[in-house]
Order: structure tokens, then C-alpha cells, then sequence
């Protein structure tokens, strides 16, 4: 008897758990968008370098068209649908809204989870390819332009609202107490 193709696999998407019978080749992407109509999280390029399919997964940045949903098991994910609290729009989105961080709103749900992570790794002390003094005992860069716009550089925007996505995400950051 050949092996198997599928697996039943549990994924916790946005606080909840799912059981789902998935061919191993299904990406995150798919399953989330198809098994589970979790629509927000775009399809773009499907090969990784757009970033519209951008997640959360453990609460750091992954673009769900490359991995594989039987990877994601037993991993926390959050979609664009799960960052909000309620009715309380998280910061980011926030942000977002007031600063006119969308054009045609496409991207918007990737570029929202990249820079909730974004805010969190520069905490965190994580320096980017645009950090001067990558020494641990320097803390985090001042959060620049130059330092958002290196760190969401994998989400690209077809409308070039890039101006607003980098006051929003420094709107944000600051609100978090992560600005310089």
C-alpha cells in the first residue's frame, strides 16, 4: 500500500483550533484562504516576494504561500482577522486608517502583519541591514525611516503608498513606545 498523501492536521488560527484532512502539499495560504474562507490574507506572486500573504506565525512574520500547512501544526498563526481585539482595532490598523497606509487595499492585510512584527523584532533589539551599531550592548536602532522602510521591504505595494505605510508604522511603534 503507497504511503498516504494527506494528513489530518489541528492548525490554531486567530485564538481558535481547526482540524482539517489536507494533502501535504497545501501551503498555509491555501488553507487558510480555502479550507477555512480566512479571505483577508491575499494570494500575490505565490512565490514568496510580495509579502501579501504575509502572517503571523508564533507571532513573527511568515508569507503563508511557502510554507506548508502541515508545517504550521501546533504553531499559533494570526491573520489579518485575528489582530484586532474585538471591536478595538489593533495600532497597526489604527495607524493605518488615519494615515492613509492603503490605496487600493490589496496588500494592506500583509503589510499590517509585517509591521506588527516589524514593531516587535525592533523591541526586541533585532537589528536590520540599515542598523549602524549592530553591537548587543547598543539596544534597538532608533527607529528611522530608513530602518521601517528596510524592515518592510518584503511587502511590496503596487499603488506605492509607501510614504503612508512608513508614518503609519512609526505611528504605531511609537504608540507601543518602540519610536526613537
Amino acid at each position: 500500500m503507497p504511503p498516504s498523501t494527506s494528513s489530518d492536521l489541528t492548525l490554531s488560527v486567530n485564538g481558535e483550533k481547526y482540524t482539517l484532512t489536507v494533502d501535504h502539499r497545501t501551503t498555509l495560504l491555501d488553507a487558510l484562504r480555502e479550507r477555512l474562507d480566512l479571505t483577508g490574507t491575499k494570494k500575490g506572486c505565490d512565490q514568496g516576494q510580495c509579502g501579501a500573504c504575509t502572517v503571523l506565525v508564533d507571532g513573527r512574520r511568515a508569507v503563508s504561500c511557502l510554507q506548508l500547512a502541515v508545517a504550521a501544526e501546533g504553531r499559533e498563526i494570526t491573520t489579518i482577522e485575528g489582530v484586532a481585539d474585538g471591536d478595538q482595532l489593533h495600532p497597526v490598523q489604527e495607524a493605518f486608517l488615519d494615515l492613509d497606509g492603503y490605496q487600493c487595499g490589496y496588500c494592506t492585510p500583509g503589510q499590517i502583519c509585517s509591521a506588527i512584527a516589524v514593531i516587535e523584532e525592533h523591541v526586541a533589539g533585532w537589528p536590520s541591514a540599515a542598523t549602524d551599531d549592530i553591537r548587543p550592548d547598543a539596544g534597538p536602532p532608533p527607529l528611522t525611516p530608513e530602518e521601517i522602510r528596510e524592515r518592510m521591504s518584503g511587502n511590496l505595494c503596487r499603488c506605492g503608498a509607501y510614504v503612508s505605510i512608513v508614518q503609519a508604522v512609526a505611528r504605531a511603534a511609537e504608540a507601543k513606545g518602540a519610536a526613537a
